[in-house]
């Protein structure tokens, strides 16, 4: 890890995106630090964006829940604490979403560089057994990255019943409309609990890829 913060400091002046990843990587094997260290800490930093993200849908359904059951008092500040919600499980949904897009980055990265370095071979059965290490350790990301997918998709359509809810509360602030929200509460608590489960998942799918790419 400290080897990885020397490489930041050195990168700092560097941009991340995908036009600057190669410069990147090059950077860091310079240092010792080879693709695969990196796509098992990406993984990692993905685990910990997931678990933040719970919390904050979490966090979201339950200031949902004060709405529903408001019965006297400043609704408008209901209402602020319920718009502070929607925007921390928004912005911890990018997050994931971002950290996702890094691991399928360098992936990709590691992949393409294990099939061209088996061409450098001129032992047959050393050529052979990097191959099939190649195929399993595919095979093992794919089912992460479908993982990671899967849990990911079910972020938006909550998101999406956050919004529509936060923006009816911000121009009907009266108990007529915290009336209406009631009936749609049992719905998003539903898809959140589905979607703290998905992300559970994938992050014992996370644990066991990480442990397989350390053997």
């Amino acid at each position: 890890m400290k080897r990885i913060v020397l490489v930041c400091v050195m990168l700092l002046s560097v941009p991340l995106f995908s036009g600057c990843q190669s410069a990147y990587y090059s950077a860091m094997e310079k240092v010792g630090i080879h693709k695969r260290e990196i796509l098992v800490d990406r993984v990692e930093d993905t685990q910990t964006a997931q678990d933040e993200a719970q919390e904050e849908f979490v966090s979201a359904l339950e200031q949902f829940r004060k709405v529903v059951n408001f019965d006297g008092g400043e609704l408008e500040a209901v209402y602020d604490d319920m718009q502070s919600a929607y925007d921390d499980s928004e912005a911890a949904a990018e997050s994931v979403s971002g950290h996702i897009r890094q691991v399928e980055d360098v992936a990709e990265a590691l992949f393409d560089e294990w099939e061209e370095e088996l061409e450098q071979y001129s032992s047959t059965k050393l050529r052979s057994q990097s191959a099939q290490a190649l195929k399993n350790t595919k095979a093992r990301y794919r089912s992460l990255h479908t993982s990671l997918k899967r849990a990911e998709a079910k972020m938006q359509p909550v998101l999406s019943a956050l919004r529509d809810n936060t923006l009816f509360l911000k121009h009907n602030l009266n108990a007529r409309a915290i009336g209406s929200l009631k009936g749609e509460f049992g719905g998003i608590k539903r898809d959140i609990d589905r979607l703290v489960l998905e992300m559970k998942r994938s992050i014992q799918a996370s644990d066991q890829f990480i442990k397989e790419m350390r053997q």
